[in-house]
């Protein structure tokens, strides 16, 4: 189980924000002035072939990129986000973008969404581009820190949900601990020993998984392998599919946590499907809060984020960032999930 320590947000955050090589930089190690980097960097105009190749090496030294500014791409003060985003079908990354929007528009920003579809290939595409289209980058990017350092150099770069201590960029996390803490605390008062969980975190187990053993543990409650079962997807139908397997693994299982409302859905579905009655018979915990939890039969008891403040708050970090302010750590930067009781538990 995490420390306090361990749960805050790394205070190296600010040396994600690193000054980005600029022209002055490249026109200074090759000898040369900054209108013939310009030249050299956009192929124009007349320039000695030594010279060129000279600048050209400056530039992969430094890993220098021309600024939207520099090629004339933007009107001077306009400022773009870049946003990263794994799965806009799963209705819990569109709210989390409707707060990166709202509090952007505050700033008079504009903000690029980028859809990797988890998948690590597209993510790199999209830093590639990004960092030459916009001043800064939110998002969830599951590529290391030297990948993302490569990618965006000292460019402003905020990681939401990235694991504590798993990173020196700034970040927003949230406190899987003690959402854990309360969801499990709520089964075993209910009266539920036997508790198994459908993670959804790969190809590494993350803060969900980390959290629901340590409560279980913490209870004395019987744990292992057998009792969490992956979900190939992160949606109704994956739930369902790892449902199955649960029960087939253990049948004695009386609650599941699904590592989100999606699959927690399926988890229900599954349950319905083998003649186990919910909450009766099983009963079933989710993660993130979605509207959708309200509406289902019976209604989701889920741990709630506030998904929406989850974004404004990486907005917020970014514009410290680019006033050179050290990024906020710990519970300011830090969403706890909230306990919400409805039906199915």
């Amino acid at each position: 189980m995490w420390t306090e320590q361990q749960r805050e947000p790394s205070r190296r955050a600010a040396e994600g924000s690193r000054r980005r090589a600029t022209i002055h930089d490249v026109a200074e190690l090759a000898g040369v002035s900054r209108q013939t980097v310009s030249r050299a960097v956009n192929d124009k105009g007349e320039i000695d072939p030594g010279t060129k190749a000279r600048v050209l090496e400056a530039v992969r030294t430094l890993d220098y990129r021309p600024s939207r500014f520099a090629r004339g791409l933007v009107q001077k003060g306009t400022v773009t986000a870049g946003l990263v985003i794994p799965d806009l079908m799963n209705p819990f990354f569109p709210e989390v973008a409707a707060g990166v929007l709202e509090a952007a528009e505050e700033h008079g920003w504009q903000v690029v969404v980028w859809d990797t579809r988890t998948d690590v290939d597209r993510e790199r595409e999209a830093l590639a581009v990004l960092a030459h289209q916009v001043d800064a980058v939110v998002g969830y990017l599951k590529n290391d820190d030297e990948v993302l350092a490569r990618h965006l150099g000292g460019m402003p770069l905020v990681l939401l949900e990235r694991g504590p201590r798993q990173t020196r960029f700034a970040a927003v996390g949230v406190d899987a601990d003690a959402g854990l803490r309360q969801g499990i605390a709520h089964l075993v008062r209910a009266g539920h020993r036997r508790i198994g969980m459908l993670d959804g975190d790969r190809p590494v187990p993350g803060a969900r998984r980390a959290a629901f053993l340590a409560e279980v543990r913490r209870h004395g409650l019987p744990v292992d392998d057998s009792w969490i079962v992956m979900s190939d997807q992160h949606s109704v139908a994956g739930g369902e599919a790892a449902m199955d397997r649960l029960l087939d693994a253990r049948p004695q299982v009386t609650a599941v946590f699904g590592f989100n409302d999606l699959i927690a859905v399926g988890a229900m579905r599954a349950a319905r499907r083998r003649g186990r009655r919910v909450p009766e018979d099983l009963a079933v915990l989710g993660f993130d809060g979605l509207a959708l939890s309200e509406l289902v039969e019976p209604a989701l008891t889920t741990l709630h984020l506030d998904k929406r403040r989850l974004g404004r708050l990486a907005v917020e970090q970014v514009a410290r960032l680019r006033a050179g302010e050290e990024p906020l750590t710990g519970p300011d930067a830090w969403l706890v999930p909230e306990l919400v009781i409805r039906a199915s538990a």
